[in-house]
């Protein structure tokens, strides 16, 4: 799936840029993290290189493909998870039923992605009487069962606590391990120094800074992103 090629992406709402001739490249493996103050286009983004939404103007290349053409091979972790209201091992099935996985391998590949997520002791629990993040993390290993190469995030830890976040991250670390591509926006700095193989900082809808996440948290180029680590950027 990679590169990601984005050129000129532009996206505007009542004469306001919410994208703003976004352009950059994402060849390395890894997890790419995209943080920027609220109302910086992450979410916007991600939903616009998933082909959910298109953007006015610009040019998005997933090795060659446009986002709608590589939506097979693209997924989607939001950050309130929605449950279908059935067990836990029903969520999973349903999902390995719709990507054409022969009937008598669903449940055995639902119960190891379980295992994964540390939530086979709940397999035939209502799926809507979860916590928030035992049903973050079936949200996604349900993303992850149906094998995208790339996983985008949301704000997956936005409403976690402590303990929740480390068994999401674990299982973050894990996928991106799987040679699965992570793409994700948070605004916890803390969990992006420990995920960020690389970051795209947005302000304004504009990509201020691209690099490797230990030379972003170091050494800062732009004086948004400088502002935003010292947290003095907050719209």
């Amino acid at each position: 799936m990679m590169p990601l090629k984005v050129s000129g992406v532009r996206m505007e709402r009542n004469g306001r840029a919410l994208l703003d001739e976004v352009s950059f490249c994402l060849a390395a493996n890894g997890v790419h993290v995209i943080l920027g103050p609220n109302g910086a286009g992450k979410s916007l983004l991600l939903r616009v290189l998933h082909g959910l939404i298109e953007p006015d103007s610009g040019q998005i290349e997933w090795a060659g493909r446009t986002p709608v053409a590589a939506q097979p091979e693209l997924g989607m972790v939001l950050q309130q998870p929605v449950m279908l209201r059935r067990s836990v091992l029903s969520n999973l099935t349903f999902a390995l039923a719709r990507k054409g996985v022969p009937r008598r391998q669903r449940k055995a590949q639902a119960l190891r992605a379980l295992a994964h997520a540390e939530l086979e002791s709940l397999a035939h629990q209502p799926a809507p009487c979860l916590s928030g993040g035992e049903a973050q993390r079936l949200a996604i290993v349900r993303a992850w069962v149906q094998r995208p190469k790339v996983l985008f995030f949301d704000e997956p830890c936005a409403n976690l606590d402590p303990r929740s976040t480390y068994k999401v991250e674990a299982l973050i670390r894990e996928i991106s391990a799987s040679g699965t591509q992570i793409i994700l926006t948070t605004h916890d700095l803390a969990q992006a120094r420990r995920l960020a193989s690389e970051v795209l900082f947005l302000a304004n809808g504009q990509v201020q800074e691209h690099t490797v996440a230990d030379l972003f948290f170091r050494s800062p180029r732009s004086l948004e992103a400088a502002a935003y680590l010292e947290g003095q950027l907050l719209l």
